[in-house]
């Protein structure tokens, strides 16, 4: 994933407090089925995944995935974390063995093969960033070429959203030098570079585009939060959000690496299948209603933005190629890397069989 940092106080509190609500709701229920329930979690496998921003609508995914009990459901043990101000992104703790997973873009199995780094995605969540690049209407910004001169916010420099600002940048004829980016995270960071001036634009994510343009703060000048968006501003489907592990942690624990999987497709489905509001619903509190958002506006929001999430955790047809043109544009060397290497379908088809779904993406083949 990308080093989208979250700054929203206590996330990690937040997450242990809504695991904490869901075994004190059931333990109150029935408590033998409780210590049979503790006697079958301990059997499980344990798995550690880190989010990169577990509390932003790109990623609600992973957390729903433990509110709806799809993750003990199939069979896995899971413990969940987000990144934090100044810490390690989620794809570098995963890659340097911090954690087994990442929850994070696709783009990063690129990124790290590119470096020797054997990473593989295997389950892909969403065929855009989810992100839009929000600018104070003063700048008038509607196209990428009207970046030039400008100052752009995006979460921490060298991020994925610093990398996709270059490549909106290079497509339509910028270089580096036309414009100016500097790092202001996301959430309440992101709305204070706007609000004091220091950034004309920055590119963020649900909730904080809503709240930016809730406040008068900020329009949306570029759209990259659905299919159509990305397909208009990037000239095809960009995957985004997914799940990221070192190849060789999955050959030695292919069965919970299928478990989470398992989680993660039906939770593509459940999402699918359900209103913004009942998924609003089921996440925790603070995700939905804090100090830059109402609940309302959380679920506006979603109903926005939904269309970005898969149904079925299929990597999307042309989607790994947009992603490969992205790297060559801003200069990542992939002449080494085999575009079948980085993701695999056999975990999300599997997952579907398992439950009887019907994939409903065009799946990507090895040429991406």
């Amino acid at each position: 994933m990308m080093k989208n940092k979250i700054y929203a106080v206590g996330a990690a509190g937040v997450i242990a407090l809504s695991l904490a609500a869901c075994g004190t709701s059931t333990a109150s229920s029935n408590s033998t089925a409780s210590g049979s329930a503790a006697a079958d979690t301990a059997s499980m496998p344990t798995v550690k995944l880190m989010v990169g921003g577990i509390d932003k609508q790109i990623y609600l995914p992973y957390q729903l995935a433990e509110q709806l009990g799809f993750y003990q459901k199939y069979g896995v043990k899971m413990e969940l974390s987000t990144e934090s101000q100044g810490g390690v992104g989620a794809e570098d703790a995963m890659a340097s063995g911090q954690v087994d997973m990442a929850g994070a873009w696709y783009v990063h199995t690129v990124d790290f093969q590119s470096k020797g780094k054997n990473v593989i995605n295997l389950v892909q969540l969403s065929s855009a960033p989810g992100e839009r690049i929000m600018c104070n209407p003063k700048a008038n910004v509607k196209t990428g070429a009207d970046l030039k001169g400008k100052t752009v916010g995006v979460t921490d420099l060298g991020s994925g959203t610093d990398e996709l600002t270059q490549f909106i940048a290079a497509k339509a004829g910028l270089a580096k030098s036309d414009y100016h980016t500097i790092a202001v995270g996301a959430g309440a960071t992101a709305i204070a570079a706007i609000q004091r001036g220091s950034a004309d634009c920055v590119m963020t994510t649900q909730p904080t585009v809503g709240a930016l343009e809730n406040k008068n703060l900020a329009v949306s000048a570029i759209d990259l939060a659905t299919s159509d968006g990305a397909k208009a501003a990037l000239g095809g489907t960009l995957p985004s959000a997914g799940l990221l592990a070192q190849s060789d942690w999955v050959k030695t624990h292919e069965d919970a690496a299928q478990k989470v999987v398992n989680a993660l497709v039906d939770t593509m489905h459940w999402i699918s299948t359900h209103s913004a509001q009942e998924i609003a619903d089921k996440l925790p509190q603070s995700y939905v209603q804090n100090s830059t958002i109402s609940k309302d506006q959380y679920v506006a929001a979603l109903n926005q933005d939904k269309g970005q999430f898969l149904p079925d955790g299929i990597m999307p047809a042309g989607g790994p190629k947009t992603i490969f043109d992205e790297e060559k544009t801003i200069g990542v060397d992939t002449s080494k890397v085999n575009v079948a290497d980085t993701f695999t379908q056999k975990y999300a088809q599997a997952a579907l069989k398992l439950e009887g779904y019907t994939a409903a993406t065009t799946p990507a083949g090895n040429d991406g």
